[in-house]
């Protein structure tokens, strides 16, 4: 992913207000991101630990997603320990649940898409060895860097499509 920055960030969410995006808090600073690493950018906000952010290309666009824990749901009762975009497998809390509002009327009548995600959401990371799990090892696979890059861009893609209702 190239370098993005505040300004470019904040204009591609595409579930919540123009307000809420001004309330969104960045990571910081942005020039630290790992880029040459990232598929995504995708952040958890330290000021409020129920929400995260996904922000990736989409259909030849910039599109930003928030996402929220589910109030209620206590995370020792999480049903997986593997992401459902990169399929990583994680010890103990490492996968949550993460809910985000559709965009547009659906999204306005508390309409949601959920999905069990790394939760750091440095899927990009975990894909290429940058980051550990704490388990050892990531499951043995003969899949090549580039198909497990495609793979997880293919997950995170449908999800995106099921925010945006295409």
């Amino acid at each position: 992913m190239e370098t993005l920055d505040e300004k470019d960030i904040r204009a591609s969410f595409v579930n919540c207000s123009k307000s809420e995006t001004k309330r969104i808090n960045l990571p910081k600073p942005l020039a630290d991101q790992p880029w040459a690493d990232l598929d995504f950018l995708g952040w958890r906000d330290p000021g409020a630990p129920d929400r995260g952010y996904i922000v990736v290309e989409h259909g030849g666009r910039l599109v930003g997603v928030t996402l929220r824990a589910p109030q209620g749901v206590h995370r020792s009762f999480t049903k997986t320990t593997v992401c459902s975009f990169c399929v990583t497998a994680h010890p103990g809390t490492g996968v949550c649940l993460l809910a985000a509002p559709r965009a547009g009327a659906a999204g306005r009548q508390g309409n949601t898409v959920g999905a069990y995600m790394c939760a750091d959401l440095a899927c990009s990371l975990y894909v290429r060895g940058k980051k550990e799990t704490g388990l050892g090892a990531r499951y043995e696979e003969d899949l090549s860097l580039e198909a497990k890059v495609a793979r997880t861009m293919g997950n995170l893609a449908s999800f995106v499509d099921r925010v945006l209702g295409s």
